[in-house]
């Protein structure tokens, strides 16, 4: 007789396996095991979580030193205009943000966020560095042109009950 076709890409269908009924489908498969293959099965998960770790850390450090080249670049420039020049820090903090980064304040070594501000006679404003140090807003920084731009890791947000300091 004709038995119906597979497509020769298509996985073969998986018999059950002999013996079980359906009881053993809804059972836990770890639950006939004895106790130190469960313990072997969690040495075997830690491990394996380990290893994700180091291969995001290497990704993560991967993405933040390319971006860091590139925007190296952009030292010791200005576009011109206070809208100009806000618009860059905004795509830069954008970019850092996404990649849970921020830049390092060239002046305490803070994170911080890349802004422009106005200032009297540079009338495309000036690069500031925007962080909290000790519960307090603060802003380092003030030149006209960009500053080298060194990342790092964006810091964990505080509970929001977390007094401040000061």
């Amino acid at each position: 007789m004709n038995a119906p076709q597979r497509p020769p890409n298509a996985d073969p269908p998986h018999p059950s396996p002999p013996n079980q009924g359906e009881e053993a489908a809804t059972a836990d498969p770890g639950e006939n095991q004895p106790a130190h293959e469960k313990g072997s099965e969690a040495v075997l998960a830690a491990a394996m979580l380990g290893d994700l770790k180091r291969e995001m850390n290497r990704l993560q450090r991967e993405i933040r030193l390319a971006i860091q080249v590139q925007l190296a670049k952009m030292s010791g420039r200005t576009l011109g205009s206070m809208e100009a020049n806000r618009e860059l820090a905004r795509s830069i903090q954008e970019m850092l943000d996404a990649h849970g980064l921020r830049v390092r304040c060239t002046h305490c070594g803070h994170p911080a966020i890349l802004r422009v501000s106005p200032r009297a006679g540079a009338a495309a404003g000036v690069f500031v560095f925007d962080h909290t140090i000790d519960g307090r807003r603060t802003f380092h920084g003030g030149r006209v042109l960009m500053p080298e731009i060194r990342l790092v890791a964006k810091p964990a947000r505080k509970p929001r009950g977390e007094k401040k300091a000061g």
